[in-house]
Parts: structure tokens; sequence; C-alpha cells
């Protein structure tokens, strides 16, 4: 399936616990033609971030055994992908959910549900920092 795109082609991983926001995220970044990884928790991405080095990670923070936070946070503590930015997806929207995001080193803050041209409008402004 060709797909046109308007810019580079990013390497990205979505990390949530929810089968449907994945796959969501998966199509609305493959429409935008970019490569998408998927890992269901924080053990998982951390496996995938080492294995693939994604341009950018979109990390929900309500997940079982690893929390976002705690996944952003290792990912950062890693010299390698320190510089890899992070978005949190959230449900929440609080300032303090927001805060506690950029303590651990996040980018950016997605409120679930997020359209199409959040993610892809995020992709473009975070994926040319590395």
């Amino acid at each position: 399936m060709a797909t046109t795109t308007t810019g580079p082609t990013f390497r990205v991983l979505v990390v949530d616990d929810s089968n449907t926001i994945r796959r969501s995220a998966e199509i609305f970044l493959k429409q935008g033609g970019h490569e998408v990884l998927l890992a269901d928790d924080g053990f998982d991405a951390l496996a995938k971030v080492n294995d693939y080095q994604p341009q950018l990670i979109f990390c929900d923070i309500l997940m079982p055994k690893l929390d976002g936070y705690q996944t952003c946070a290792i990912i950062k503590r890693n010299a390698r992908f320190a510089d890899t930015p992070v978005v949190m997806l959230s449900s929440k929207d609080g300032v303090f959910d927001k805060a506690r995001g950029r303590m651990v080193g996040c980018q950016e803050y997605l409120t679930k549900p997020f359209t199409k041209d959040q993610l892809l409008q995020a992709v473009q402004q975070f994926g040319n920092a590395q």
C-alpha cells in the first residue's frame, strides 16, 4: 500500500496497554508514512527502544507493571536514548500529571482520545529533535 508523505519518515514507538489505542495510533502514523513499532507495557517498550532505537516514543501513563513515568525515566537515564523525545499519552490532563511528565523528561503531553493530526504534528515537531 503506497502512502504519500509530506516530510521525512520516522521510526515511532507507541506504548499503550490498550490494543485499541495502539492500533489507532499505528493506523494514523502509517498513514503519515512513518514506521511504527508497538509495545503493550513498559518492559516491552524498553526492549524495543534498545533493539530498534525509535526516533520518537508515544507512551501511555497508566499501564500495569511499569507506568509511563517510570518507563520514560528509565529511557532518559540511558545515555544512548536520553535525547529521544517522549510524548506522554493520558486520559488525564491535570497540571500535576503534566508537571510529573516533564520531571521524568517527556517533551509533550497528548490527552486521549487524540486525533490523527495531533499525532502527526507531534511527530513533525519532535521527530527532527535527534
